[in-house]
């Protein structure tokens, strides 16, 4: 008999999410984190917001899992007490071609589900927001903002209310099977090897290491992970804005957008820095490409209003030049190896898209046995 029913590598929100889900199955379940806190990397430097569903390509897994997502994040945060805001979102354009693209994102929202969309003309965008610039935009009503730090606490809490086991400082270093079991070794101060039935790998920026380190006796290869790194600046002072306000979409990202946090403070973010090595140290140079980029929507932006803040970094799949791609969850349909399911790219909208990710994870070790 394995020591665990299964084994979640990662404890950041899509990992805690998985292993709710396991221990809620009955599953006796043990979650391994490198860091000294769960939540430390892409979960917790973010903007914490809630999306609806709208950017993604037709039966994506983004498109599918954000809008599940969306459903039982609001459903879980009523039940647990959860703090958040249904705050809502204005895409805006701010001339006619980007006009097109959110009439564009208005039918790829309705296709994938959302049904709440609005298109608004400047006017009437400007009587919900009277100190913005625009042509036109798209109202999200669901799109909201969240205590991320709250959400992954209650998460854990629910997983540790069925007898799930969170090991901090404790690195994934190998796997290997043997009969049907799977054989794990993880390092920090007092190293283990524990053995499991299934394993899942929800390691985030270092996934694909993470797949490289295990042997599974298959041609199948992991795909390479990129670090994309998102630069926040805050707002001096107060906002006139109630809502969170996104600029059309840009090449690999959505644009330096306003954000709100459940405080009432303002930041903007994130751009797109490709880099090597995760690093989350914000060059307070960038915030002049920041304040052009704003001004474009809130042109009262003032002088030396903007002052850094935090960083992040998302794990992409493709690179600088490169279309964006979905998320990659790989079960043993893909790799061949029942029990196993490794999860790779998982960037936004995977903080809101957790608990879909979770179930969709289930369902692929349900499929194999």
């Amino acid at each position: 008999m394995p020591d665990y029913d299964a084994i979640v590598i990662g404890a950041g929100a899509v990992g805690l999410a998985i292993a709710r889900s396991l221990a809620l199955s009955g599953r006796e379940t043990l979650i391994l984190e490198a860091a000294d806190a769960f939540g430390t990397e892409t979960s917790s430097r973010n903007s914490e917001v809630i999306h609806a569903g709208i950017y993604y390509p037709k039966d994506s897994l983004k498109a599918r899992l954000c809008v599940d997502g969306n459903r039982r994040l609001y459903r879980f945060c009523d039940e647990r007490a959860v703090s958040y805001k249904r705050c809502g979102k204005l895409i805006v354009a701010t001339n006619s071609a980007e006009r097109g693209a959110i009439e564009s994102l208005a039918r790829r929202g309705a296709i994938n589900g959302v049904d709440d969309l609005r298109l608004l003309g400047g006017r009437e965008a400007r009587k919900l927001e009277p100190d913005l610039h625009c042509e036109a935009a798209l109202l999200s009503p669901s799109t909201g903002i969240l205590d991320s730090h709250g959400f992954m606490l209650a998460l854990l809490a629910e997983a540790e209310d069925h007898g799930a086991t969170l090991a901090l400082r404790t690195p994934f270093l190998h796997a290997e099977w043997k009969g049907g079991i799977v054989s794990v070794g993880a390092g920090g101060t007092e190293p283990i090897t524990v053995s499991c039935a299934e394993l899942v790998n929800s390691a985030g920026l270092s996934a694909s290491r993470v797949a490289e380190a295990m042997w599974i006796g298959s041609t199948w290869k992991p795909p390479a992970t990129r670090y994309a790194k998102g630069n926040y600046f805050a707002l001096r002072g107060r906002s006139p804005f109630t809502r969170l306000i996104y600029p059309a979409p840009q090449e690999h990202g959505l644009g330096v957008h306003l954000t709100l946090d459940l405080a009432g403070q303002t930041r903007f973010g994130p751009d797109v820095e490709w880099i090597e090595t995760i690093d989350y140290a914000v060059d307070p140079r960038r915030c002049e490409g920041f304040a052009e980029a704003i001004r474009r929507y809130w042109p009262d932006l003032k002088e030396n209003a903007l002052v850094p803040s935090y960083s992040g970094v998302r794990p992409k799949l493709n690179g600088p030049d490169e279309a964006a791609t979905d998320f990659r969850i790989d079960g043993p349909e893909t790799h061949g190896v029942p029990g196993l399911v490794h999860l790779f790219g998982i960037e936004s909208p995977g903080l809101t898209a957790a608990m879909a990710i979770a179930e969709e994870v289930l369902q692929k070790l349900a499929a194999a046995n």
